[in-house]
Order: C-alpha cells, then structure tokens, then sequence
C-alpha cells in the first residue's frame, strides 16, 4: 500500500535525537524522577529525590546521570552536593518530537539544545 506523504521525512540526526529522547523516557522511575522534578519547589539532592521514589541512591543516580545526558534534567554542585532541577525548556520539546515522528507539523525540538 502506498501513500502521498504530507509531511517532510525527518532526518537521521533528528530520528536519532528523538531515539535518545524516548529511551530516556522508557522506564518508569525516570519518569516518576522527571515528575517530582517538576513538582518540586526547587532543585533537588540524590537523597531528597531516593526517599520520594523509593528505590536505591545508585539506581537513583544511575537514572539522573541518563536524565542529565539527554538534558531532562540540570546538576548543580554546592559544595559536595549535586542538585537536579528539571529542564523545562528541553522537556517541553518532547511532545514536539512525538509530533515530528508522527508526521504532524511540530515546533522546533533544537531550540531546547
């Protein structure tokens, strides 16, 4: 079966981009991470964030580090501390790039680079 394509085919580096963006998002405590970051007041510490979601400090850290790759999410050193607050502006964009993967006309996702 074919069709006419209406929408523009994304390129490999975008498709690629949007890959790292949706695998980041493919667990769940990531996800219950990225939300209590944008509930919170203010940024918060590794240990603030294990009591909330109930897992390990290592697991915990381990999924910041993948949020913070893929900038979900922003580390801040205060002294011997890291604190995470999310990235509003690159989260923001992922509904953008479930759109471009869709084929609907979607806002720039690189604005959030």
């Amino acid at each position: 079966m074919t069709g006419t394509m209406n929408a523009q085919l994304i390129d490999r580096t975008e498709a690629e981009a949007y890959a790292t963006w949706f695998k980041a998002l493919s667990d769940p405590t990531r996800v219950q991470i990225l939300n209590l970051l944008a509930l919170a007041d203010g940024p918060m510490s590794v240990g603030e964030i294990v009591e909330q979601v109930g897992v390990g400090q290592s697991t915990v850290s381990h999924h910041l580090k993948l949020l913070a790759d893929v900038r979900f999410v922003f580390r801040e050193r205060q002294g011997t501390s890291i604190f995470y607050s999310i990235n509003v502006a690159c989260v923001a964009c992922f509904p953008s790039a479930a759109d471009a993967v869709m084929g609907r006309p979607a806002a720039s996702a690189r604005s959030a680079d």
